[in-house]
């Protein structure tokens, strides 16, 4: 499942015009997203990793890096998460 993780990366790093980030680092509080780039991140993890985000997951710790998309993603396919 690194591969989740690199996915996220990866995407993460295409659309805030960082060279680095690591699993931990806080892309809201490093000033990274706005508005926008949010709900686009949203739709991609839905399409990316086909699951549905529902209101309960609408917290900004379940997006907040990597890490926690990641975790997000293995709670909601159901897989166990690897810290």
């Amino acid at each position: 499942m690194d591969d989740h993780r690199e996915r996220i990366r990866a995407f993460l790093l295409r659309h805030l015009g960082t060279g680095d980030l690591n699993d931990k680092d806080d892309i809201f509080t490093l000033g990274f997203v706005n508005s926008l780039f949010a709900m686009q991140m949203l739709a991609w993890i839905e399409r990316e990793f086909e699951i549905e985000i529902t209101d309960d997951d609408l917290e900004i710790r379940n997006f907040n890096s990597v890490q926690a998309i990641h975790a997000l993603v293995r709670r909601k396919t159901g897989a166990a998460i690897e810290v």
